[in-house]
């Protein structure tokens, strides 16, 4: 569907990448991987047509819908949440509009036989068999499910999108990203904004979508589920794997090994071969061998190998001093901002060791409770904090609110007390900043650098009780494995929010679920949760709605069969057009075999009659050639009866 030929991006000296060369094809379902800064959003900016590589081409084929969402994105203000969905239907609008002046025109005209009166129902015809393939009589109903699937409550639908947070606003795009269902998705860090339960439901949408995706992701989990290939970017190239990222990463492993067995050996024989010319050099016997040496060592095509991953952090929390047994306690704690109440009836303790995740929608008070915990806004009721207790705290703008000014190492430096002053390098070695790092000024490190720098200042001194909301922001995969693993060694206290569903599996020992104002234990770990939820989704009573309420199709189709019809007639339309789909790459695999059918048995036909012709100088490898061109034709007869037994 999409070639990419020879894509090179340079900058100044710097090569970007080079020589990338692939098609993507039109059910493709593609994992972007590579070290930050690889090049990974670069090239999907290219694909979308947003940027211009340096060299090279992409061809996308005419009509092909190309869907983009981008990391960062300017969102426009001034409308409803509704009326920005419905705004993906633009096109649709303006056909529909279009249809109806047509009508009301040919209702007009009675030159029933005229070339014009017969292009305006040409027009018309095209109009309603586009409309009938995008299903336009159920617009709002896609709006609605799209919108609630990403965590939006009808009352959310007729407010204004400026009330809402960037991170909403980023799933309102999304969301009419996804309602234009594009021919190919380009996705850049798609779940940044959104909780567990919208990342299931995406999850679950793009596992069926029947467009192409290319999806870079930090999310493990969602990139096995939806994946099927793995595009990685090392080296200035881009190495394809058929395999989702788990597997990918067992492949990529294998080639490496294979990789640096053939790195080993050029590089003994170049060695050798440097050694030879050395020992010689200067003997007029040798002068030949040690010329043609040197042509050889400049012939040869130096081969790269790829380090080992140290990028990822390695780090260990410091030992937590002991505290009493109870690490908090709430009693009827509330919140209010206004009139509007955020928490309220909480009531529970934390106990010493436990490790919690606090998990709910975005919105539902989770980073209130925390802070009503290190009491930066005022609440009522009360919380008691237990012996001993010093609480680490990693806020989700930490990597935000750092110094600019500074640089990594006066980070630190400049709230290190005591002995610990003298290991601020160790610290910063562990989370891999080391050398020229140090000196950096915080305004030019990256998301990552600037999250593992915030995480640094946690560990100037032992803490029993680590508070971190959404520590893996910007993290890699490789960097969150190792954080993961030095918070399962962790001996104190976690609360910890996050929506990486692998990230917290197997750390967490409690759910605490924040959700209309309460805060609840659910029993079990993440896994039981997420199918807790499912479960009550499934069996969540349908809502009442009025034929007059403003909202889906359905609500204002008083003939529910016509709704269940026009669904029907989508899906029949749907399995028509791929049965479509089906038959013609049958009939081109047929032309195909027919084709070399006929190559086979004209090759055999010649040899028949060298074999009249030339009997007494026939050999034996002639009647091994005449059987082999036998059995393939046999094979590609057998080939052809079975296509066309499909086909037919």
């Amino acid at each position: 569907m999409i070639s990419l030929s020879n894509l090179a991006v340079r900058f100044g000296g710097y090569t970007l990448f080079e020589n990338i060369s692939v098609l993507i094809t039109e059910r493709d379902k593609i994992g972007l991987v590579g070290r930050n800064g690889a090049g990974k959003s670069t090239l999907l900016k290219i694909i979308a047509g947003h940027d211009e590589p340096s060299e090279g081409t992409v061809i996308v084929p005419d009509g092909c819908k190309i869907g983009y969402l981008p990391q960062q994105m300017k969102i426009s203000d001034g409308k409803t949440v509704l009326d920005e969905a419905r705004s993906a239907f633009d096109d649709i609008n303006a056909r529909t509009q279009e249809l109806e002046n047509l009508q009301n025109e040919l209702a007009e005209r009675a030159d029933y036989e005229s070339d014009a009166y017969m292009k305006l129902i040409h027009r018309m015809s095209e109009i309603s068999d586009y409309l009938h393939l995008h299903n336009s009589s159920n617009i709002d109903g896609e709006i609605e499910q799209m919108l609630t699937g990403l965590g939006f409550v009808r009352t959310d639908f007729n407010r204004p999108t400026a009330e809402f947070s960037g991170g909403w606003r980023m799933r309102i795009e999304l969301a009419k990203i996804l309602l234009k269902q594009p021919q190919v998705l380009l996705l850049d860090e798609p779940t940044n904004h959104l909780d567990i339960v919208s990342i299931e439901w995406l999850e679950n949408f793009l596992m069926n979508y029947k467009g192409a995706i290319i999806l870079i992701s930090h999310d493990r989990r969602f990139l096995d589920a939806i994946t099927k290939k793995t595009f990685e970017i090392s080296l200035n190239k881009l190495t394809s794997y058929p395999a989702p990222y788990s597997e990918y990463l067992v492949l990529k492993e294998e080639r490496y090994e294979q990789q640096l067995a053939a790195y080993e050996n050029q590089q003994k024989m170049i060695a050798d071969t440097e050694q030879f010319i050395e020992r010689f050099r200067y003997k007029a016997t040798k002068s030949v061998q040690v010329q043609s040496r040197i042509k050889q060592l400049d012939k040869i095509e130096r081969l790269e190998i790829e380090k080992k991953d140290t990028g990822a952090f390695k780090i260990s929390f410091p030992p937590s001093p002991r505290a009493g047994t109870i690490v908090f306690k709430t009693t009827d704690l509330e919140k209010k901002y206004g009139e509007k109440t955020i928490l309220a009836d909480v009531n529970f303790c934390i106990e010493r060791g436990n490790k919690i995740a606090l998990v709910g929608k975005n919105g539902e008070g989770k980073s209130t409770f925390i802070k009503c915990v290190l009491n930066e806004t005022a609440y009522s009721g009360e919380i008691q904090l237990g012996h001993n207790v010093r609480i680490g705290y990693f806020a989700q703008n930490q990597d935000e609110i750092l110094n600019e000014d500074l640089t990594v190492f006066e980070t630190l430096d400049a709230i290190a007390v005591g002995d610990i002053r003298t290991k601020v390098r160790d610290i910063l070695g562990a989370f891999y900043f080391s050398g020229e790092d140090v000196d950096k000024k915080v305004r030019v490190l990256s998301g990552g650098e600037r999250n593992r720098l915030a995480m640094a200042k946690l560990m100037l001194e032992p803490y029993n009780l680590l508070i971190l909301d959404e520590p893996t922001n910007h993290l890699d995969i490789a960097s969150k494995a190792v954080l993961k693993q030095a918070l399962q060694k962790y001996n104190g206290t976690l609360i910890l929010v996050s929506h990486d569903r692998d990230f917290l599996d197997g750390l967490t020992t409690h759910i605490f679920e924040v959700k209309q104002t309460k805060v609840r234990e659910v029993i079990g770990d993440l896994h039981s949760y997420l199918q807790q939820l499912h479960t009550e989704v499934l069996t969540a009573p349908k809502p009442v709605i009025s034929a007059s309420e403003q909202g889906t199709d359905v609500a204002r189709c008083t003939d529910v069969a016509r709704y269940v019809s026009t669904t029907t007639q989508k899906q029949n339309y749907e399995q028509k057009k791929e049965r479509e789909r089906e038959q013609r790459k049958l009939q081109t695999a047929l032309k195909k075999i027919e084709e070399r059918v006929q190559e086979l048995e004209n090759q055999l036909h010649e040899l028949n009659t060298y074999f009249i012709e030339a009997a007494g100088s026939i050999t034996p490898d002639d009647y091994k050639r005449h059987a082999a061109l036998q059995d393939e034709l046999d094979e590609a007869m057998a080939e052809w009866e079975k296509i066309a037994a499909e086909l037919e």
